[in-house]
Formats: C-alpha cells, sequence, structure tokens
C-alpha cells in the first residue's frame, strides 16, 4: 500500500495534477485527495485550481461537470465506466420529447435538473441544481411557471415539501439511497433512542418522515459539528460518508442505516474507482473526458446555476 500511494504522489508531481474526490468514494482515496467534498463543493473546487489536470475521482457525471467549467485542462476519471443510477435513468432524448409533449399542451415550465445527469440532459435545462443549492434555486423559479423536476422523484418531492412549489416530477431514484430500509431505521431507533437521524434528501419520504435532519452531505457535517457532547447519529446516506463524519467530528458515534439487503449501503459505481486505477490514469493520461458539442450550452447552465 505505501509504494502505491507513493507511486500516486509522484505521478502527481510529475503530471502537474490535483485530485478531486467525493466524499462517496473510499477513505484511502479521500485521504489522498486535495480536495473533499460534495457534488457542489467539488464543481466549484474544480473552477479554482491552477494544475492543468485533474483527476476526479467520483462518478462521470462529476468528471463531465469538471470539464464543462474547465474547457481547457485535462480531466481524467480513473474508470469510465464509473455511472449514476440517476443519470441513468432520464436519457436525453426520452426527456426532449417529454418538453416537446409538454409544451405541445401549452404548458409553460422551467426545466430543474438535478446534478446527477448528462451533460446532454443539463444541456436541455434551464438550472442545474445540487442537494447543497436546490431549495435555494427552486424560489428563484417564477411563479407562474411550472416546474419539471429531473431525474430525482425523491429529492424532487422533498422540496415540494420544503418550498410548497408543485413540480412534474420525473421517475427516477438513486439506487443506494432507495433501498434503505425503514424497518431496520425503526429497529436501530428502538435500540439507540437518543440517537439522531441524519438522512439525505434522495431518501423515500418513510425514510424522510422518520428522521431529525436532512441535508446533502454538506449539510450533514455542519449539523454534526453543532453538537459539543458525544452523540450517536443514524446516518441514510452512502456509507463512505461515514468515514468523513469520523475524521472531522470524532467524538460522535455513527451508525450506518442498513439497506433492504445488506448492513450498509455503498454505490457500486463510486467503488469502482480504486487507488490502482488513479496511478494507471495518472501514468497513462485515460480515461480522460473529451468535449462534446452539447457541453457548450450545458456551460451555460451550470455557470448560472452553480457559480452565480
Amino acid at each position: 500500500m505505501t509504494d502505491l500511494l507513493n507511486e500516486i504522489a509522484d505521478l502527481k508531481a510529475r503530471e502537474n495534477a490535483v485530485i478531486l474526490a467525493h466524499y462517496y468514494q473510499d477513505s484511502e482515496i479521500q485521504q489522498l485527495a486535495d480536495f473533499t467534498g460534495d457534488s457542489l463543493k467539488l464543481a466549484r473546487a474544480a473552477t479554482t485550481v491552477s494544475q492543468p489536470t485533474i483527476v476526479f475521482c467520483g462518478v462521470h457525471f462529476m468528471a463531465e461537470t469538471a470539464k464543462i467549467l474547465n474547457p481547457g485542462k485535462r480531466v481524467l476519471l480513473p474508470d469510465l465506466l464509473a455511472g449514476c443510477s440517476l443519470a441513468d435513468s432520464c436519457p436525453a432524448a426520452q426527456l426532449a420529447r417529454y418538453q416537446y409533449m409538454l409544451r405541445e399542451n401549452g404548458r409553460r415550465f422551467q426545466t430543474v435538473t438535478y446534478i446527477n445527469s448528462s451533460a446532454a440532459v443539463k444541456a436541455l435545462s434551464d438550472w442545474v441544481v445540487t442537494s447543497g443549492n436546490a431549495e435555494e434555486i427552486i424560489r428563484r423559479v417564477p411563479e407562474d411557471s411550472e416546474i419539471l423536476f429531473v431525474p430525482d422523484r425523491h429529492l424532487g418531492q422533498y422540496l415540494e415539501e420544503v418550498t410548497g412549489r408543485k413540480m412534474i416530477l420525473w421517475n427516477g431514484a438513486c439506487m443506494v439511497h432507495e433501498i434503505f430500509s425503514v424497518g431496520d431505521l425503526l429497529a436501530l431507533k428502538r435500540k439507540l433512542p437518543q440517537a439522531l437521524t441524519i438522512a439525505h434528501p434522495e431518501c423515500p419520504a418513510n425514510i424522510r418522515e422518520q428522521s431529525d435532519f436532512i441535508g446533502g452531505t454538506e449539510g450533514m457535517l455542519k449539523y454534526v459539528a453543532k453538537f459539543d457532547e458525544p452523540a450517536d447519529f443514524l446516518v441514510a446516506t452512502e456509507a463512505n460518508m461515514l468515514w468523513q463524519l469520523q475524521s472531522k467530528f470524532p467524538r460522535h458515534r455513527y451508525h450506518p442505516v442498513p439497506g433492504i439487503t445488506c448492513a450498509c449501503n455503498k454505490c457500486p459505481h463510486m467503488a469502482r474507482n480504486t487507488l490502482e486505477k488513479l496511478r494507471d490514469c495518472l501514468a497513462n493520461h485515460t480515461p480522460e473526458i473529451s468535449w462534446q458539442p452539447e457541453f457548450d450550452r450545458a456551460r451555460e447552465v451550470l455557470q448560472r446555476s452553480l457559480l452565480n
């Protein structure tokens, strides 16, 4: 392991590269990253780095976003097959047909798209949001315009609740957050009655209803930071987030909320990135995210939504 870490460090220096890692990456990748964060934090961080090469340890749409916001930089992704179930649930051609149908029926709407989507879908959108800025963006949409929210129906339902805006919801969901077991959560709450439950808004309503705090990963960190005395937290999000919570606030105890079929939920797409693949992509300059025609329009939307 030490030799591998030294190899990565040497290659990073040779290539003058910067490593960005999402909170859902394995702990060993988060530990060596220059920046860790959620999608919003990392998208913004990508625009501030001076290095010519960005290695994005996350999933494909995140690396795409980094390239879109940094056209002149080389953006590498350790595994090009690191995808996203939410992005897959909303193909651009299908969204375009649905938008056309709505317009043909006289519906006036703006399309608000969760960042967990392809660049082609972002190019069809009026706004792109993360769990960290979605509520703020929703409130920017004029009241006389309907909102088509894609692709996560659970996040959309949550935003309906907190903003009071009724939306047209696309029928997508995150494969990790959708399979949390409310029965197991209730059993954990009985076992640890003093514990507080924190849940990602991608979780279904039955999990959110049992939670003390609902928010994205950055929101979870801020919430936990408020508690000075040691406390127990039941965490309903991707299991690697527990390492980030533990490393920043070790005074607390963190318990993963089980999924229906396993003790904890890990994203199989995030797990495709490994230290070996990180080393290889630095050494070989591949897989690289190349510029696509739809990136120009997606860039306009991303800059307006995330950077302004």
